[in-house]
């Protein structure tokens, strides 16, 4: 039993747009979705482009219908997706620095008072990238 394969046309300026997505976006994601849909107006079937990309033929479908739908903008990961920070740059910031600034020496001491402080428990690793983050932003 043979399926019909779902096509889609895409006009030159759609194909374009879609291969600088494919070879220029920084975003793993969002490649391989304008991938999916590059495939898609080759003619390929759900199933092979799934082989292809290594994801389930009915998350290509659902890629497929959310770009025919919203269009290229569709294939980009909304906000609010993943896990959220336990640290946030508008409230913690300010804080932060004043323990650290306390505590220069010993980074651990500044954890544990920040802990006891924003009532949240976080790895050292967690407080690191927090400074980094926060330092690259007051730098840039």
């Amino acid at each position: 039993m043979s399926r019909k394969i779902r096509a889609i046309e895409l006009s030159a300026e759609e194909r374009q747009l879609l291969q600088e997505g494919y070879s220029k976006s920084s975003r793993h994601a969002f490649r391989k979705r304008c991938h999916v849909v590059l495939l898609k107006a080759e003619g390929r079937s759900s199933k092979d482009i799934g082989r292809i990309v290594d994801m389930h033929e009915v998350s290509v479908n659902n890629w497929l219908n959310r770009y025919e739908a919203e269009g290229i903008t569709g294939l980009f990961t909304k906000e609010g997706r993943g896990r959220k920070p336990i640290l946030n740059e508008g409230q913690d910031a300010l804080i932060v620095r004043a323990a650290i600034a306390g505590e220069r020496q010993r980074l651990s001491r500044a954890k544990e008072l920040l802990e006891q402080r924003l009532n949240k428990t976080f790895s050292g690793k967690t407080l690191k990238r927090f400074l980094k983050n926060i330092t690259a932003a007051t730098n840039a």
